[in-house]
């Protein structure tokens, strides 16, 4: 049976609609520079994770609206994007204990590709709606960690000022979401709302009582 986290699914959603008034307002300031448009997929070959709340989040509305066949024929996309995505960070893994430098490795990361398993073969999302927060943001400037990015479609210049989204606040908020959901379930995992995890995982993993450390009634007497 799955766990009502509504309540925190609106305060999510919340946080989405100030993220999308952000896109849109750097759209209409530069409409010359943001390229995103219907078939454009780059941001959908992006190697990015999810905070708890998000992967809960996507999971749920995943479940709710595919089943059946077409289900199945998502899981798979997700389960070959999964293992890929798996070389990789073991690949970047490894570099660090080689002594590779963490900016060397993260340049390097970020320019593998990953097909995301919700593109269709028309190149749209089949959870468009539902996106996570990463998606909607990708084709302005955005900043983590001091450091300026954006889409590499985009007609943002390097050197100039442009309205940027922080994405540590950003984060800093779904990781207070993703902390309200541990301390609102008797679980044994304090430390689930550190978890990050890719799309692909989001869509296979099943959040049941057991995944969550859901204590029962017996083990919570012992």
């Amino acid at each position: 049976m799955e766990l009502d986290h509504s309540k925190i699914f609106e305060e999510y959603e919340k946080v989405v609609e100030g993220v999308d008034k952000a896109f849109k307002t750097v759209e209409e300031a530069h409409s010359d520079c943001v390229k995103c448009k219907p078939g454009c997929s780059d941001c959908c070959y992006a190697l990015f994770d999810l905070s708890l709340v998000e992967a809960l989040y996507i999971n749920h509305h995943f479940n709710q609206r595919f089943e059946g066949k077409e289900k199945d024929r998502l899981l798979e996309r997700a389960d070959r994007a999964d293992r890929k995505i798996h070389m990789i960070k073991k690949e970047a893994y490894q570099a660090t204990k080689k002594g590779k430098q963490t900016d060397e490795i993260l340049s390097r990361v970020a320019w593998e590709r990953v097909r995301c398993p919700l593109l269709d073969d028309e190149e749209k999302c089949v959870l468009y709606d539902k996106r996570p927060i990463t998606c909607r943001l990708y084709g302005i400037p955005t900043a983590i960690g001091g450091k300026g990015h954006t889409c590499g479609e985009s007609g943002f210049e390097e050197g100039r000022a442009y309205p940027t989204v922080n994405l540590d606040s950003l984060n800093a908020m779904l990781y207070q979401l993703s902390q309200k959901i541990v301390a609102g379930i008797p679980t044994k995992y304090v430390g689930m709302a550190d978890m990050l995890v890719p799309l692909s995982m989001a869509l296979l993993t099943e959040y049941n009582k057991e995944y969550l450390g859901i204590k029962e009634e017996k083990e919570e007497k012992e």
